[in-house]
């Protein structure tokens, strides 16, 4: 499998889910955007199910290899709002989000168990980072566990409005690094 053509069908596929849906996207949809046949697609994702995963693991691998090329040495809400930035500046990221989060929500959607374990295993490695960094307890007193749903339901929601209503407005990231940094306890006092 060559790295270069499994990115170019997970750039494809986030644009079509980002547009589509999860229901509304078909590899017929994906393979024209990636310039590949249907058995292209089907050679490097053999099922919807996991092209879904690949997006959303494509994703997370993006947001983390700019944090790691740029602000490795940040604080923790600053990290954040520049992974919001970098979505932001990437918009089919955030409408793919926003797109897959809401159609996870539905009952009986072939998608949801497989966002929801997405999820849950998104919030157990924020609540290990924020473990790692701040041991049981973080300075505002939340332990880890909470603070990663808090976290979490944060960036959903900024993300889903930014989404909806205001894709003008430039300051989201900075308002969750300052929303984050009061939540956390590391708010210069």
């Amino acid at each position: 499998m060559t790295t270069a053509r499994r990115e170019e069908i997970l750039e494809a596929a986030v644009a079509v889910f980002a547009e589509r849906g999860y229901r509304g996207t078909s590899f017929d949809a994906v393979a024209e955007r990636a310039g590949l046949t249907r058995q292209g697609v089907l050679h490097y994702f053999p099922s919807r199910k996991k092209l879904l995963m690949g997006v959303l693991r494509f994703r997370e691998e993006l947001s983390r290899e700019y944090l790691a090329a740029d602000h490795a040495d940040e604080d923790f809400p600053s990290q954040l709002a520049e992974v919001m930035a970098f979505d932001h500046k990437n918009p089919a990221l955030a409408k793919v989000h926003s797109v897959l989060m809401a159609e996870g929500s539905v009952p009986g959607d072939p998608a949801r168990e497989d966002i929801q374990a997405y999820v849950l295993g998104l919030r157990e490695h924020t609540a290990e980072r924020l473990a790692e960094r701040y041991g049981d307890r973080l300075p505002s007193g939340l332990t880890p566990q909470a603070a990663a749903t808090a976290v979490l339901m944060m960036i959903d929601g900024m993300q889903q409005q930014w989404v909806l209503c205001s894709q003008d407005q430039t300051d989201y990231p900075e308002l969750m690094r300052d929303v984050l940094s009061v939540l956390l306890g590391t708010a210069p006092v």
